[in-house]
C-alpha cells in the first residue's frame, strides 16, 4: 500500500497525448483551448456611442452654448454620419458609430427636445458616453491563451473575431465498467438482494461536463466473461474506468485478470479514506490506461476527482487547480490514512467555510448531493483547528 501522495504522483505519471481537434464555435463549450485568440481588429473596432442621446462637438460649450438644432441622427449599423455644422448636433443611438466632427454624447435624460432643438439639462463633460476604438485591445491583442476552458464568455469573444472553426484539446476515448451480480438497470425493479447501477451513471455524467461521451459495460463476476470483456475494451479505448472487483473479495476478480492480459499494474491499495482499494494501470501495447475504482459510490466519485480529472488536465497540458478553504469544525486525523471529507459550503464573513456533511460511509450515495466537496487532511498529531486552511477538492 502506498500514500495518497505517492499514487497521485504516479497517476500524473502515465499521461496521454491526446492530440488536437477542431470542432465548429458552439462545439467547443466547455472544451480547452488549443491555440491563442487574437484580435482581428480594435476592439471596439471604432469610437461607440453607449448611451442614447445626441452627439456635440465640446467645444461649442466654451461659448456657452446650450441650445442645438438636430441635424440628423446616426444608427447603429450605418456608416459614420458627419456633423455638417459644429453649433448643431445629431441624435445618437447606442452603438453608433460617433459622428465626424463630434466628440461627446449627451443621454437623452440629460437633455429636452422641442421643436427639432435638444436643450442641455445637466453638466457635460468632454469625451462622454464614448467607448473609444480600441480603448478595450489593440489589433494583433491576445484575447485567450491555449488551455483555458470554453466558457459562453470565450464561446462570445470568439465569435467576435470571426472563429466558426476552434481548435480544441482532444478527448480521451473513455468506457465506463461496472461490475457485479448483484446490479441491474434502471429502468428494473430490483430484487431484495439486488441494486440498480449507478456509480458509472454517476461517473458518465461527470464526464459529460468535460464534454466526454463514454461507452459503458456491465461485467458480472464469472473470470472469463471479465477476460473477454476487458480484452476487447483495452484495444478499443483510451481510458477504462471501473468500479468494483478490486478489494479482497471471492470475486473481485479485476487485478488477476488485468496480470493475465498483460496490463502492468503501477499500484493496488492507497494508504486514504475513501477509496483504498484503488487500482491503476497501463496496457503498454497500446497505451490504454486504466482506473479501476472501488465499488462503493462515495469511493468511485472521490477518486474520480482526485485522480482522474488531475491526470486528464495534465494530459491536455494545463495546470491543476489549487484549491483551500478554511475549516468551520475542528478535526482529529491520527490513523495513518489520508482523510477525503465530504464538505458543504457556507460564507460567513466573507470568508467560504468547510463543513462537514453528514454521512453514513462510503455506500452512502445520497451524501454526494448534500456535499460541495472533499477536504483532504493527512494524518497527524496535531488537531486541525477551526479557521485552518487545507486543500479543498471541488465537485459542484
Amino acid at each position: 500500500m502506498i500514500t495518497f501522495k505517492e499514487a497521485f504522483q504516479k497517476v500524473l505519471d502515465h499521461p496521454l497525448d491526446l492530440g488536437i481537434e477542431i470542432v465548429s464555435l458552439m462545439d467547443s463549450l466547455n472544451r480547452i483551448l488549443a491555440e491563442d485568440i487574437f484580435a482581428d481588429r480594435d476592439f471596439p473596432p471604432f469610437d461607440r456611442a453607449t448611451k442614447d442621446g445626441i452627439a456635440i462637438q465640446y467645444s461649442t460649450l466654451i461659448n456657452n452654448v446650450h441650445i442645438f438644432t438636430i441635424e440628423g441622427e446616426a444608427a447603429a449599423g450605418v456608416v459614420q454620419q458627419v456633423l455638417n455644422d459644429k453649433n448643431n448636433c445629431l441624435e445618437v443611438m447606442t452603438g453608433a458609430v460617433v459622428p465626424e466632427n463630434c466628440d461627446t454624447v449627451i443621454m437623452y435624460e440629460h437633455i429636452s427636445i422641442e421643436n427639432g432643438i435638444a436643450t442641455l439639462n445637466k453638466e457635460v463633460t468632454k469625451g462622454q458616453n464614448i467607448h473609444y476604438q480600441g480603448s478595450d485591445e489593440k489589433l494583433g491583442a491576445l484575447l485567450l491563451s491555449k488551455g483555458t476552458k470554453i466558457t459562453p464568455a470565450e464561446i462570445g469573444v470568439m465569435a467576435t473575431v470571426g472563429k466558426a472553426m476552434v481548435k480544441v484539446k482532444g478527448n480521451p476515448k473513455v468506457c465506463t465498467i461496472a461490475t457485479g451480480n448483484e446490479l441491474v438497470a434502471v429502468n428494473e425493479t430490483p430484487k431484495p438482494h439486488q441494486i440498480r447501477k449507478s456509480n458509472m451513471l454517476t461517473i458518465e455524467a461527470a464526464l459529460l461536463n468535460s464534454k466526454i461521451e463514454a461507452s459503458s459495460l456491465h461485467l458480472l463476476d464469472e473470470k472469463e466473461l471479465i477476460k473477454n470483456e476487458l480484452e476487447k475494451a483495452l484495444t478499443e479505448n483510451d481510458v477504462l474506468l471501473l468500479s468494483g472487483g478490486v478489494s479482497k473479495g471471492k470475486f473481485d476478480f479485476i487485478p488477476e485478470v488485468m496480470e493475465s492480459l498483460g496490463v502492468e499494474k503501477v499500484f493496488h491499495r492507497v494508504a486514504q479514506r475513501p477509496g483504498k482499494p484503488f487500482w491503476f494501470g497501463i496496457y503498454p501495447k497500446l497505451k490504454t490506461v486504466i482506473f479501476s475504482f472501488p465499488g462503493n459510490p462515495v469511493s468511485t466519485f472521490a477518486n474520480y476527482h482526485l485522480y482522474f480529472l488531475p491526470w486528464l488536465h495534465t494530459s491536455w497540458g494545463i495546470l491543476i487547480d489549487k484549491s483551500y478553504i478554511k475549516l468551520f469544525v475542528a478535526f482529529t486525523i491520527t490513523q495513518p490514512l489520508t482523510r477525503f471529507i465530504q464538505v458543504s459550503t457556507i460564507v460567513k464573513d466573507g470568508i467560504i467555510w468547510a463543513v462537514p456533511v453528514n454521512e453514513n460511509g462510503s455506500g452512502d450515495l445520497t451524501s454526494l448531493t448534500k456535499a460541495d466537496g472533499f477536504i483532504c487532511l493527512e494524518p497527524r498529531e496535531d488537531i486541525y483547528e477551526v479557521g485552518e486552511s487545507v486543500p479543498f477538492i471541488k465537485t459542484r
